[in-house]
């Protein structure tokens, strides 16, 4: 294998280390709920789940828990919930 390959390779596990370094602007994923299967995305800084809890309070399970996942890879406007960082 090539050296500059090699480099690139350890350069890669660093940053994934680093998850400081990485910031989501967009993104869409299809969550598995208990009920059925919804689209959660986060797009301008803002979350959209096809749920219908998230249609009334703007804020659901799904969201909630890709907040979670995410942590401090999301852009602050997107942490809409501050109990959230206090979770183990």
């Amino acid at each position: 294998m090539q050296s500059s390959l090699i480099g690139k390779i350890e350069k890669a596990k660093r940053y994934a280390q680093e998850t400081e370094r990485i910031t989501f602007s967009e993104f869409s994923v299809k969550f598995r709920g208990e009920h059925d299967i919804y689209t959660t995305a986060l797009k301008d800084g803002k979350w959209q789940c096809t749920c219908s809890f998230f249609s009334s309070w703007k804020i659901c399970s799904h969201t909630m828990a890709m907040e979670k996942v995410l942590g401090n890879m999301l852009p602050k406007e997107a942490l809409s919930n501050p109990y959230l960082t206090s979770m183990p």
